[in-house]
């Protein structure tokens, strides 16, 4: 799953001489974060048909997981930026990853409790993984010489993505494997129900609290590091004078915030619902642990484009690119929501890979040329992630109303909006150095 590219005029005190300097320690530990955001997020995948089984839950109920995890970046982007600001990137990366650890642990109660509170254990996780977002993105840039920053920033992505993509397989092994066979109470008797909603809700105890002992000891490892000090260019003597005026009166920009919105909704929401489409008699009938393993292969092929991306874009436009991933990617929604079986299994898990370059390009294009409005336009485009919440929920509705096949037409709608935005803009960089 994408990360927001750090949006603030953070710079580093930067008096020494970086080859004396040996920064593997502290990239080492600030990559491990990036993998595990990425794990955490992607774990989602794996607990939504899990507690749709243990709390017998509708699937608009189950979709309020990602609307709690991803709602917390709406809420919690700004305020941790200003906290950052109070206390420092390093203590704010530590705060982040002790709150996020808290709801790791959270997951323990919970599974004794009710689904509510896994909701609030969601958001305060997400909360946390937002913050430490915010907090660690700068040091890449830091940690090294200037001159290697992007090579330095592209390594701990693709340690982002190894997270998402390991998650899903790992998760159907530790949660959904030991949880059991899913739970029918039509068929099974009042105790044996019970007695089987318990083993299930207790699958998640052990690896979450091992999860949270993790974040916690690299909590504390982060705070031992010896990383530069980070200060913030103040805007009133950095800004340079400006003709735009407001971010509001940049097009590219508002359509561009749109577009994070819908890419982020589509690819959450299809992400969301694997599992259980793969468990449909017509697609794949596979089990739930089954079928958890297949999610990786979706979250994999994202980690590939992003490769191929990378060549690709080196030769043509980013928003020519765009619209023919979008095309893409509404295509292979097509074939899965109108054929069965295998035909539509790999058509949805090939989605992943046109996933690859959208979230970096719309970024990207949506910021070109907003001079000393860059930091606002990052700001708006990292709230505009809550899409995240909202469109799966709307696809949950859609999944109880029409079917859980019919529904993914909803996210080949988000896509067919970003293709739009990828022609109107397809020639945004021409003539650009």
């Amino acid at each position: 799953m994408a990360t927001a590219p750090a949006g603030s005029s953070a710079k580093a005190v930067d008096n020494t001489d970086h080859t004396n300097q040996n920064y593997t320690g502290p990239l080492v530990i600030i990559t491990i974060l990036f993998f595990m955001w990425g794990l955490l997020t992607a774990m989602n995948d794996v607990l939504i048909p899990h507690l749709k089984n243990v709390y017998t839950l509708t699937y608009t109920q189950a979709m309020m997981v990602q609307f709690c995890f991803f709602f917390a970046y709406a809420v919690v982007s700004l305020p941790a930026g200003a906290l950052i600001r109070k206390i420092g990137y390093q203590n704010g990366a530590v705060t982040g990853l002790i709150i996020a650890g808290f709801g790791c642990f959270l997951f323990y109660p919970a599974s004794m409790s009710t689904y509510t509170l896994f909701l609030i254990a969601f958001f305060i996780l997400a909360a946390g993984i937002t913050v430490l977002q915010v907090a660690a993105n700068p040091y890449v840039t830091v940690l090294g010489p200037a001159r290697t920053a992007s090579s330095r920033l592209n390594l701990t992505q693709a340690f982002n993505s190894l997270g998402t993509t390991i998650a899903p397989a790992l998760g159907g092994l530790l949660i959904l494997a030991a949880a059991g066979e899913a739970i029918d109470p039509a068929v099974m008797s009042e105790a044996d129900t019970a007695a089987a909603k318990a083993k299930e809700a207790a699958a998640v105890q052990m690896p979450y609290l091992v999860l949270a002992g993790s974040l916690i000891a690299l909590a504390v490892f982060f705070k031992l590091a010896k990383l530069p000090k980070i200060t913030h260019d103040d805007p009133a003597t950095t800004a340079q004078p400006t003709e735009k005026g407001s971010i509001f009166k940049q097009p590219h920009l508002i359509l561009g915030a749109l577009g994070i919105f819908m890419y982020v909704g589509g690819e959450v929401a299809i992400g969301s619902f694997l599992v259980n489409f793969f468990g449909e008699s017509n697609i794949a009938g596979l089990k739930e642990h089954q079928a958890a393993a297949y999610v990786s292969f979706y979250w994999g092929g994202a980690m590939i484009g992003r490769f191929i991306g990378f060549v690709v874009m080196r030769y043509v436009q980013p928003g020519k690119v765009l619209a023919f991933n979008c095309l893409a990617a509404i295509t292979l929604i097509l074939c899965a929501v109108f054929f069965d079986g295998k035909v539509a299994m790999w058509s949805i898990i090939a989605v992943g890979l046109c996933n690859s370059v959208m979230f970096p390009t719309i970024f990207s294009m949506a910021l070109h040329k907003l001079g000393a409005l860059t930091s606002q336009g990052s700001g708006l485009l990292c709230v505009a992630i809550v899409g995240g919440a909202i469109v799966p929920l709307l696809q949950g509705v859609l999944a109880d109303t029409i079917g859980i096949q019919l529904s993914f037409l909803l996210p080949a709608v988000c896509y067919a909006y970003i293709l739009f935005y990828g022609i109107k803009y397809a020639n945004l960089y021409r003539g650009a150095a």
